[in-house]
Formats: C-alpha cells, sequence, structure tokens
C-alpha cells in the first residue's frame, strides 16, 4: 500500500515538473536547447501517466492541463498534434476531465487546428481529440454545437475530403480513432450539409479496403433504413433538395456490399452505378 502511495507521489511530482516546462516560453526552451523532438518525448511522458484517470484529472489540479492546451497552438506541427494525443487520452471515457476541457474551452484551438492546421496529423489529431471529448457528454455536443462544430466538420470533410485524401495512412488513422461511429452519428444530423458531408467521409473510408472491413455494417445498415424510409416519405420538391445525398447512399451501400441500391424505386431520377476496384464511378441515367 505504502509502495502504490509512493508511486503516486512520484507520478504527480513528475507531472508537475512536465507542468513547468510547459509553462516555459517558447523562445525561452530554446535558448536553452530544449529541441521540440524533446518536448514531444516530454509529452510522450505525460501522455503515459494520464492514462490513468486519476492522473488525468490531477493534471488540472495542478495547472497542467491549462498549459497542455496551448501546446496546441505551439509552432511545432509534431507537438501540435502530440498534444491532441494527450487531450484524447485525458478526456477518453472520462466524464469529468471532459467537463475540465470544455471549462477552460480548449475545444476552441482543436476545432482551428481541425479547419485550418496545414499539417494533416496535426488536423487528424485534433479530430480524435473532439471526437473523445463530445463522446458520450452532452455539455460537449452543446460546446461543439455552439462553437459552430458541425460547420468546422462539414468543412473538413467537405467535397475535397482533404482530411482523408492527402495522405494514403490517414483512413487507417481515422478508423483506429473510431470517429466512423461520429460520421454515422451525423448522418442523423437535421442539416443536409452536415448530413453530406458525413456521408463522403464515409464513402471515403469504405473505399480504403482495411478501413471498411473496420466499418459497424450493420450501424450502416441501420442508417441507410432510416433514411431510406425518410426519403421515401418525401415529396418531389423534397426529393429534389436531397439528390445528392441520395446519391452518397446509393454510392456508400453499392462500395461496402459491391450491390447496387437505389434509394427509392420511384424517383424521377435514376442513379446507375458501376463499380471497379479502385474507384466509383457514377454516370445519371434519364429515365
Amino acid at each position: 500500500m505504502e509502495a502504490m502511495q509512493s508511486q503516486t507521489v512520484d507520478m504527480v511530482k513528475r507531472m508537475k515538473q512536465i507542468t513547468l516546462v510547459m509553462k516555459t516560453p517558447e523562445n525561452v526552451l530554446e535558448e536553452q536547447g530544449v529541441t521540440s523532438a524533446e518536448i514531444e518525448d516530454m509529452l510522450d511522458e505525460l501522455q503515459e501517466h494520464v492514462e490513468s484517470i486519476d492522473m488525468a484529472n490531477d493534471l488540472h489540479t495542478i495547472g497542467g492541463l491549462v498549459h497542455l492546451l496551448k501546446h496546441l497552438k505551439h509552432s511545432s506541427a509534431g507537438i501540435r498534434a502530440k498534444a491532441a494525443e494527450v487531450v484524447t487520452t485525458i478526456v477518453q471515457n472520462n466524464p469529468k476531465s471532459q467537463q475540465l476541457v470544455v471549462e477552460v474551452n480548449g475545444l476552441e484551438p482543436l476545432l482551428v487546428n481541425l479547419t485550418s492546421d496545414p499539417d494533416v496529423t496535426a488536423r487528424t489529431k485534433a479530430l480524435g481529440a473532439i471526437s473523445s471529448l463530445i463522446q458520450h457528454n452532452k455539455p460537449g455536443v452543446t460546446a461543439f454545437r455552439l462553437a459552430n462544430g458541425y460547420g468546422a466538420l462539414r468543412d473538413a470533410l467537405s467535397s475535397d475530403n482533404y482530411l482523408l485524401q492527402e495522405n494514403s495512412s490517414d483512413c487507417n488513422v481515422i478508423t483506429e480513432l473510431g470517429f466512423p461511429r461520429t460520421m454515422m452519428h451525423l448522418v442523423s444530423s437535421e442539416d443536409i450539409e452536415v448530413r453530406e458531408a458525413a456521408l463522403r467521409g464515409l464513402l471515403e473510408l469504405a473505399n480504403d479496403e482495411q478501413s471498411r472491413t473496420s466499418t459497424d455494417n450493420e450501424k450502416l445498415k441501420q442508417i441507410r433504413e432510416h433514411r431510406v424510409k425518410d426519403i421515401s416519405a418525401m415529396t418531389k420538391e423534397e426529393l429534389g433538395a436531397v439528390t445528392e445525398e441520395r446519391r452518397l447512399i446509393d454510392l456508400l451501400w453499392s462500395v461496402c456490399y459491391n450491390q447496387p441500391y437505389k434509394t427509392t424505386q420511384s424517383n424521377p431520377l435514376d442513379f446507375c452505378i458501376d463499380i471497379s476496384p479502385s474507384k466509383v464511378n457514377t454516370r445519371l441515367k434519364q429515365p
């Protein structure tokens, strides 16, 4: 028992030392010869400590959380990415730390990095941190909505899908972070642009064979059935507004199950889908 208490004290002491370094201005650390690689190693160590929920919550108590979040704005892309990764560990399945991060406005720099960081790894890690922050966290979802998080996500998963296309490994990273579940949830959003963005993201992942095998196909079927039911009840005027959404649903189904699917047989437009091993092509066929 005493040994365990001693170990806890040592961990807290070490986190205080790391916090002291994080508090030191970037230019001062540079003058002292501290490199970006050394700071990343330090954040790696911090991440190991905060894998314990108690230690994760203690980081805020000793003043370290605020300074960790400041590293999301660091000039080094590697440090920004690593800081987001540590945030992910802190808030994962940890309601108290989720609340603390929201209270100290930690969501804002994550959203900024998601939408505008020039480094794809930093953007991806920010995405993972946001996903963990709002998961099973109603106040976090509210903060996400008030900060126009859905708009930021829509932009990040826009028609160019830069977040998923810039590097072939990004699909694997996104899948490992569990973000497909969030995109599946967003497919039911009331905002049509958010739904389309989420469908494009899922389609990009589905085109990646390794990511496709990790996708929850049963959940995907449920989403498809729900959206098809809603679309089937629409008037012709309403159908015109969801043309792109219907096309994406059909494409996603075809890629995942290797068979054509039409959102409704009575659509005024008939989408004919061709599938090739490397690419999905669509052509619009008039009836």
